[in-house]
């Protein structure tokens, strides 16, 4: 489906580690993005012409899904719980993106509030996931100047699509399915092909994760395959979302197997997803200036997490391949909060 991407080796904290440069993979499907998405790529779904996603407004799988429908030819509808003013009188990334590709961006605030108002949905399902809530259940949260109550994302979207109509796909915030195990076995195996060229019994795969789709599926074909071949390969990672118990969780939804679960790093730091930390900036900066333009919101994570483990943890005969998940279309918004924060940094 798309062709094998490159690997390069760049100086970092004293050491020589590889990139696995998957933010190449394609111009419009963003690295991770384009290995979950792939199985909807390569099979046909005669029957859908509506696509349905959720997440932020500024996402990496926004402007990818938009991408994918665009190419089946079908219609996109994205929710996000929220977009904020500034983003919706300054449109960029992968918002903006998305949107010139033809996505149907809704904001559940609006949404909530326009029903309130008298503004009825015309979509029957979800109009009536709104009344069901509108009426009150669990897992709400209060939310504008009249505290109208408003659903979690995850919790309204699960609603929507168990109405689903049979034209309508469904695809979990950031491709947490089981259908993105086809895209990263394909991504091991590739690694896995290179960890032989290079003549190597060890390896260390390392990146930061989200929902930890990516870090389980590969895990889980290195344990099958790259012994038959002599080879150890494990995957390390880290949290970006919600803690390393969230991460922990979302490991066990995807395989109930714990042989297959990927080692997961911290430095001892919280952080909280999207807030900007002057720590995270600076890293970015660093390594940005070894001639790869690396992510800002989950890479400058991924590096902290990794810089300790190779000051502390990892020995000078462990070879470190770190993937490059792309999503750098990102990075004008954030580039823009953090140089309004820090514009001495």
């Amino acid at each position: 489906m798309f062709a094998v991407t490159q690997v390069q080796e760049i100086d970092f904290s004293g050491r020589r580690i590889y990139v696995k440069r998957d933010d190449l993979i394609h111009p419009q499907f963003s690295g991770n993005k384009a290995r979950k998405f792939q199985y909807f790529l390569t099979h046909e779904f005669p029957d859908i012409t509506k696509l349905v996603g959720y997440g932020s407004a500024q996402a990496n799988s926004l402007f990818s899904l938009a991408v994918l429908a665009k190419l089946k030819g079908w219609e996109f509808d994205y929710y996000v719980s929220h977009i904020s003013d500034y983003l919706l009188k300054h449109p960029q990334g992968n918002y903006l993106a998305a949107l010139e590709s033809g996505a149907n961006i809704i904001p559940l605030d609006r949404l909530f509030d326009g029903f309130q108002d008298g503004t009825v949905p015309e979509d029957a399902p979800v109009m009536a996931a709104v009344t069901q809530y509108l009426v009150g259940i669990d897992g709400v949260i209060e939310c504008g100047a009249q505290a109208n109550p408003l659903p979690k994302l995850e919790t309204f979207m699960a609603q929507l699509a168990a109405q689903a109509q049979e034209y309508e796909l469904f695809i979990p915030e950031g491709g947490r399915c089981e259908y993105a195990q086809e895209g990263v076995e394909t991504l091991a195996e590739e690694i896995l092909q290179w960890t032989i060229a290079q003549q190597l019994e060890r390896l260390i795969v390392f990146f930061p994760s989200g929902t930890g789709t990516t870090a389980v599926y590969l895990q889980q074909y290195f344990n099958r395959n790259a012994s038959r071949q002599g080879l150890h390969i494990e995957v390390h990672t880290c949290s970006c979302v919600g803690g390393d118990e969230y991460l922990l969780a979302q490991f066990t939804q995807l395989c109930p197997q714990l042989s297959h679960y990927p080692k997961i790093l911290n430095t001892g730091k919280k952080y909280h997803f999207g807030k900007l930390y002057l720590d995270c900036y600076r890293i970015w900066q660093r390594v940005c200036k070894a001639g790869i333009e690396f992510e800002l919101l989950y890479d400058p994570i991924g590096f902290l997490v990794l810089e300790q483990a190779l000051q502390h943890q990892y020995t000078p005969k462990d070879t470190i391949l770190y993937l490059h998940q792309g999503g750098v279309l990102g990075n004008p918004s954030m580039l823009g909060r953090y140089q309004r924060k820090y514009p001495q940094a």
